[in-house]
């Protein structure tokens, strides 16, 4: 068991296409994790992540703050509590349309 305090894991840019967006890996495969890796990300005012797609799924778990959920279909509100499902190959992007940052847990596989 490994136990660690996520303020101790360094804040990095998130993807190229983003804005206002840092991730910390809390979880990986460094550490042991042999099936899934577990990311805070935290996006600021006016941020929001790339419109893009990948071949694994990934669940998100929205732990601050509200925003909009964007894919092909259209948008979706989301806020604090909320759990998103991202199925293999849907375009997805995640934007802060409110005053707060957004906080958001993202679990994806580490052999996608």
């Amino acid at each position: 068991m490994k136990i660690h305090n996520y303020r101790n894991v360094e804040a990095k840019g998130a993807e190229e296409g983003a804005s206002k967006l840092t991730v910390r890996w809390l979880i990986t495969k460094e550490m042991g994790a042999e099936n899934f890796a577990m990311r805070l990300f935290e996006m600021e005012d006016g941020g929001y992540s790339p419109f893009h797609s990948h071949p694994w799924e990934h669940e998100v778990f929205i732990l601050e703050g509200k925003g909009l959920a964007v894919s092909e279909e259209g948008r979706e509100e989301f806020r604090a509590g909320d759990v998103i499902f991202i199925p293999s190959n849907e375009k997805h992007q995640f934007k802060n349309n409110g005053k707060k940052t957004v906080k958001f847990l993202c679990l994806v596989p580490n052999t996608p």
